[in-house]
């Protein structure tokens, strides 16, 4: 990791349990702690739109650990198929291996049904250079279960990305339930990285790309196995919520130029299972 290294994320884990855990004894710590284990096989790996991956299959391993309001996370990505996101790389070389590693820090605060998280996330890419994000998000507690979420990158690819979500569960069987969700996001870039695709001139050099960009919907199952371990079988279905977010320009032979230049948001279906272990 070039910008954030492991040693600094675990000082910063200890500094918020020393913090938390002042003058408090051993047994009512380990009540307030919970963490969880899961990993995900999909057909597609999808990220805010972008085909990340390509007719491959992607395992997707994390750990997460939680303590009074604070949350520490680490993601992964395992790609059979990786391709760069610029389209400026979209030449058909496609990679294997672990093309990913997120970290997530954050702190969850409850007012009555509202629950205000704030957090930072570090994005180890290698089929992009690697970024950092802080962010804010807003959930109620209310039928629908809205969350808004508001991120914003500060280092490679300047700029705001908001995400509306909606869920909601059904209880079926014996603990299984049937969980609907969707989610839409706007993107406004602020770097020069963001600027969109000029064809009169033949380049990047066009005015920042904004505007109304994904839309995602999935249905999905949780079955418990145990009391601790759920399976998740789901589809997802992605969608551009406007031409800018798809609008894609053809040049030479089969290459195309999107007006994004990180590439179009397409029309894909993701499927697969996870398999999660709470404790």
């Amino acid at each position: 990791m070039k910008r954030f290294s492991v040693l600094k994320a675990i000082i910063i884990l200890l500094v918020m349990f020393l913090v938390c855990s002042k003058k408090t004894s051993y047994a009512q710590q380990a009540k307030n702690i919970s963490a969880s284990i899961s990993t995900g096989i999909y057909n597609q790996y999808i990220f805010r739109g972008y085909e990340i991956g390509q007719k491959g299959v992607v395992i997707q391993p994390s750990i997460g650990v939680s303590y009074k309001g604070f949350s520490a996370s680490i993601w992964g990505n395992i790609d059979t198929n990786q391709r760069n996101t610029k389209t400026a790389t979209f030449t058909n070389e496609f990679k294997k291996g672990i093309n990913e590693t997120d970290l997530t820090l954050s702190y969850t605060y409850n007012i009555k049904i509202l629950a205000v998280t704030g957090g930072y996330i570090y994005y180890g890419t290698k089929y992009a250079d690697e970024t950092e994000e802080v962010f804010i998000s807003f959930a109620l507690d209310i039928p629908g279960k809205p969350i808004l979420s508001i991120y914003r990158d500060i280092t490679s690819y300047k700029g705001t990305y908001m995400n509306l979500g909606l869920s909601h569960s059904f209880p079926l069987y014996k603990g299984t339930t049937l969980d609907l969700s969707g989610s839409f996001g706007y993107f406004a870039g602020e770097s020069d990285y963001w600027r969109t695709y000029d064809k009169s001139a033949g380049s990047y050099t066009g005015k920042k790309y904004k505007g109304f960009h994904d839309g995602m919907v999935k249905a999905g199952l949780s079955i418990p196995a145990t009391k601790s371990f759920s399976i998740q079988p789901s589809i997802q279905y992605w969608f551009p919520l406007s031409s800018d977010a798809k609008k894609e320009y053809p040049t030479a032979g089969d290459i195309k130029d999107s007006y994004n230049p990180n590439g179009p948001v397409k029309y894909n279906i993701v499927y697969g299972i996870g398999f999660v272990y709470s404790f």
